[in-house]
């Protein structure tokens, strides 16, 4: 529950700051301090690996804000979803801690957006989260990127892609919903 009350308090700091500040650009990073608290702990009295996932999310939202790409997407009936995601983790958080949440889009393939998070003290990254996400209608269907960058403007200023990622992508992807997935283990 205070994960939701966390995104409610980031989306209200991101419409302030944008009024404030001005819109981001595509390539520009987006950063959001948080604390650890107490319900972000495992029993090992560090921070859950699964929260940080969950706090990516606060990035996620104030980078889609700042940037105007969440207005755009519900204009049009649009909702953004994560198809897949990993993290790579280098150090703990602790209780009270304070960090950034550091956010960016990465770039885009044929059907898909990529963003990166990272999580950093003092200027030192602790984890990074790199995510795959879609942009469905609500109405049903993909929003090809096409008819995305048109109504957003072409993201000529996002770098391309590392293959890495591309071989990621591929490599974590499963079936499509409309082809069975059965859970067999060999």
């Amino acid at each position: 529950m205070n994960v939701l009350w966390r995104t409610i308090l980031v989306i209200i700091a991101a419409r302030r700051r944008r009024r404030r500040e001005g819109a981001l650009e595509a390539h520009d990073v987006s950063r959001v301090r948080v604390t650890t608290l107490p319900t972000d702990l495992d029993i090992l009295w560090h921070m859950n690996n699964g929260r940080y996932l969950s706090l990516a999310d606060l990035g996620r939202w104030d980078l889609l804000i700042r940037t105007g790409l969440f207005d755009a997407m519900r204009q049009h009936g649009w909702y953004a979803v994560v198809s897949s995601e990993t993290v790579t983790f280098r150090k703990s958080l602790r209780l009270w801690q304070r960090f950034t949440v550091e956010s960016r889009f990465m770039g885009f393939d044929d059907r898909a957006l990529f963003l990166e998070h990272r999580i950093v003290v003092a200027g030192e990254i602790y984890a990074r989260i790199i995510v795959r996400a879609r942009v469905l209608r609500r109405s049903g269907g993909t929003v090809p990127h096409d008819e995305l960058f048109a109504t957003l403007g072409a993201p000529e200023t996002i770098p391309g892609i590392d293959d890495w990622i591309h071989d990621w992508a591929q490599a974590s992807a499963l079936p499509s919903t409309r082809r069975p997935a059965p859970s067999v283990w060999k």
